[in-house]
């Protein structure tokens, strides 16, 4: 059985929800980024490095000792880098365990235990594997002038989701590659050096908290599920 490591992405600035920082809001009384820790707890893993901006750190400690993270000793905090890029490259760089690892945004706490358990046997596999889900809206590529310049096959659009699970060394060597680039998407990083890529399909529930209407819905699906 493969150990699997957990990156979780906390460095964002959250400009586009406001003045506060959205990972510190609550669902059901828990703050979002407590949640999308805790959705990894099922799996056992061996690590879970948390990669947040200097600022955050301090809360972030704070919040681990209501919780009693702290005494988990598998549960680290690294700081980030000015990008996401970078964040997640310093937190790959403390991985002890360099076998597998998963990859999920903070600010996605209604991931499903299932749907990472999916992509991870999925990953165990293939080596590169992310959670997305099905367009069900029909796509149109833009000009700059706003002009339509074409509509791509709606059955090959997947709208990518994290967690996004790799073998270790992988994607490693992938962001060792392309240091000091801007890659958003780490999947990305590895179609663009010639890695094949899967998905395993996820659920429309897993959004991500960019606003504060997306945490009105957040806790109307976390009360659905419940």
């Amino acid at each position: 059985m493969r150990k699997l490591s957990v990156i979780i992405t906390a460095g964002g600035s959250s400009i586009r929800y406001g003045n506060k920082n959205k990972l510190l809001e609550k669902i059901n009384n828990k703050e979002v980024i407590i949640h999308s820790i805790e959705a990894f707890f099922p799996l056992n893993p061996s690590e879970i490095i948390v990669s947040a901006s200097e600022s955050l750190i301090p809360v972030l400690k704070t919040l681990f000792f209501k919780y009693a993270l702290n005494n988990i000793s598998i549960v680290k905090i690294v700081k980030g880098g000015n990008t996401r890029q970078a964040s997640i490259y310093n937190a790959l760089k403390s991985c002890k365990n360099k076998d597998i690892v998963a990859i999920h945004d903070a600010a996605r706490p209604l991931i499903k235990t299932r749907d990472i358990e999916k992509c991870l046997q999925k990953a165990v596999n293939s080596d590169a594997a992310i959670v997305a889900v099905k367009a069900v809206d029909t796509i149109k590529v833009v000009k700059e002038t706003g002009e339509i310049d074409y509509t791509p096959e709606r059955s090959t659009l997947w709208a990518v989701q994290t967690p996004q699970i790799f073998d270790y060394k992988l994607i490693f060597d992938a962001h060792k590659k392309l240091e000091g680039q801007n890659f958003s998407d780490d999947s990305g990083m590895l179609e663009y050096l010639g890695h094949k890529v899967y998905i395993s399909e996820g659920s429309v529930s897993n959004i991500k908290i960019t606003s504060p209407k997306d945490l009105y819905l957040a806790q109307i699906l976390y009360e659905s599920e419940v």
